[in-house]
């Protein structure tokens, strides 16, 4: 059996990040700074691919330290007890379309463990950068519901309005590089 290729994150351009509706009206983004993930393929299009993920929950940045300070508290993430979120896939399923792919896999936020499904979409390998790495390319998008994780905090705006939706949008831009 041939060794699975192993793959490490290129950490300046990978993103892990997310966005959510704010008073219904707008948007807040936000991603999370420190992150670790194992990256295994055997084949070259990555229809084989394993991923495990480790994201420290004390690192979100929404760009307003207080706000993160509130991600961060029991309302929310409790960073304190629950540092770390963690995914793991369980199976990458083709479409109908080339280089596209549906990732299923196990989301843990909160000590609350549930499958989820995100889109993957394979943007390329260079097979030899200018400094002699080969680098693979991926778009990972989905939404997931908060209230499944314990993200329950909320409050109900006069205009019928929640301050924050249940729905986030998660948007992760990836690049890897192949190591020996």
């Amino acid at each position: 059996m041939q060794e699975q290729a192993k793959w490490v994150l290129d950490p300046s351009h990978t993103k892990v990040g997310f966005s959510v509706r704010h008073f219904g009206i707008s948007e807040t983004d936000g991603f999370f700074r420190n992150y670790t993930a194992t990256v295994k393929t055997e084949k070259e299009d990555f229809s084989d691919l394993q991923v495990n993920v480790k994201v420290q929950i004390d690192s979100i940045d929404t760009n307003d330290a207080q706000r993160d300070a509130h991600l961060k508290a029991d309302d929310f993430f409790n960073a304190e007890k629950f540092p770390e979120m963690k995914f793991e896939s369980t199976k990458i399923e083709t479409t109908a379309s080339a280089n596209e792919y549906k990732m299923h896999g196990n989301l843990t936020i909160r000590d609350i463990t549930k499958p989820v499904i995100f889109d993957l979409e394979y943007a390329g390998t260079v097979p030899k950068d200018p400094f002699g790495n080969t680098k693979a390319g991926f778009f990972i998008s989905g939404n997931i519901n908060r209230q499944d994780f314990g993200l329950s905090f909320n409050v109900l705006l006069g205009t019928g309005n929640l301050a924050v939706s249940d729905k986030v949008k998660i948007n992760i831009p990836v690049q890897l590089l192949k190591v020996a």
